[in-house]
């Protein structure tokens, strides 16, 4: 009898995606900001968040994974310094979702903190572990405003 092979059915991107969106803005509503989901509209730009009370305006880039297992799929070289950067793990259903949250500043000038394989050329990304000082850190989206 011949055994074949089940492969191991992957989450859709897009839908993680779309969910770590969701769960960003969700977020930053709480915190009291005003958000908007882009939807694709804006390439470079998930969302938008606007703080009423420091009036300032965000520009977001949200990464998602379904669980801490996989690396965040993020070029180096296309980090921009002006925008906020939220890494999100969905996890299982049941279990909180995580946030990471930093600047593209950051990520910019300080990029050997996150790793090797965030200046790999062929597949760059950044692993959860490499983020864990940033996680929650909702801080600088408030600015002073708390």
């Amino acid at each position: 009898m011949t055994e074949i092979a089940v492969k191991k059915q992957r989450g859709d991107g897009q839908i993680t995606g779309l969910a770590g969106e969701f769960f960003v803005a969700a977020e930053l509503l709480k915190l009291g900001l005003q958000t908007s989901v882009t939807f694709g509209n804006a390439k470079a730009i998930d969302l938008f968040a606007f703080n009423p009370k420091s009036k300032r305006t965000f520009t977001i880039q949200v990464k998602a994974l379904r669980d801490r297992n996989n690396y965040f799929l993020i070029d180096s070289t296309k980090v921009i310094a002006e925008h906020e950067y939220v890494f999100v793990i969905l996890n299982p259903p049941g279990t909180p979702v995580q946030y990471f949250i930093l600047s593209g500043n950051v990520l910019v000038n300080e990029a050997d903190r996150f790793g090797k394989g965030f200046r790999d050329p062929k597949i760059p990304g950044i692993h959860p572990r490499d983020l864990k000082e940033f996680e929650n850190k909702w801080s600088g989206f408030l600015d002073g405003t708390e």
